[in-house]
């Protein structure tokens, strides 16, 4: 990755290094940092107002060992595919590729059919989901919010990087998509944490008190997202 220099000139940071890393540079930061973007699978070194490149590539080098290691340690990225059983909404689906049909991704009985070539499978699917996941997720957030007189105005599915859902002051949750793959207890759970945040902007005691009126075995869910969350960030 190349940068700009304070003297102007641009600096490639990847070439210098040999290995792919991406360079942020923050005036609010005070110290070189490094981690990992599980999601583009790059390191990220985040370099401070005035710091020199042989201070950063040094600095770069005395960690390559654990950025190495901590690369190997992420799952495999996993694309779905034709004859996988998927789990949506807590039910059992068998992907069906089927090209001569149209329809893109559709349910058909116990099947996720998936029309079109084998190139697109994954794509679809995984709009297919994003779609269901605003559905059945507007649908459980308006049901538990009107269980403690509260309203939800909007659901917006999203693809972030760790956070599974959030709650604004204006009654809008977010959730990432992924949740819909997993058991349908946590996603109960998810939803009844982010639907008791209309209430509790924070994780107080009354925030859990709420949490558990709405969902008495919620952790349950906690417990499982914690873990095997970082199994469903498997899919791209």
């Amino acid at each position: 990755m190349k940068i700009t220099l304070l003297t102007g000139k641009t600096f490639d940071y990847e070439a210098a290094l040999g290995f792919p890393i991406k360079v942020v540079k923050s005036p609010l930061a005070k110290k070189l940092t490094l981690r990992i973007d599980e999601k583009s699978r790059l390191p990220v070194l985040t370099l401070p107002r005035y710091c020199s490149t042989r201070k950063a590539l040094n600095f770069v080098e005395n960690h390559r060992g654990w950025i190495s290691e901590t690369l190997n340690r992420l799952p495999e990225i996993r694309y779905f595919k034709d004859g996988d059983i998927l789990s949506v909404m807590g039910w059992p689906y068998t992907v069906s590729r089927q090209p001569g049909r149209r329809g893109g991704a559709f349910l058909e009985g116990n099947f996720l059919i998936v029309t079109g070539s084998k190139e697109f499978t994954h794509r679809r699917i995984c709009d297919f989901l994003k779609i269901k996941a605003k559905e059945e997720l507007l649908r459980l957030s308006r049901q538990y919010a009107a269980q403690i007189n509260s309203t939800v105005h909007n659901v917006c599915i999203k693809d972030t990087k760790s956070r599974w859902g959030s709650c604004s002051t204006k009654h809008n949750i977010n959730y990432n998509w992924r949740i819909i793959l997993a058991p349908e207890f946590v996603i109960r759970y998810l939803v009844c944490h982010e639907v008791s945040h209309l209430v509790h902007q924070n994780h107080s005691k009354e925030f859990w008190n709420c949490v558990a009126a709405l969902c008495p075995d919620y952790q349950s869910g906690r417990n499982w997202l914690k873990a095997h969350g970082k199994e469903l960030y498997q899919y791209a």
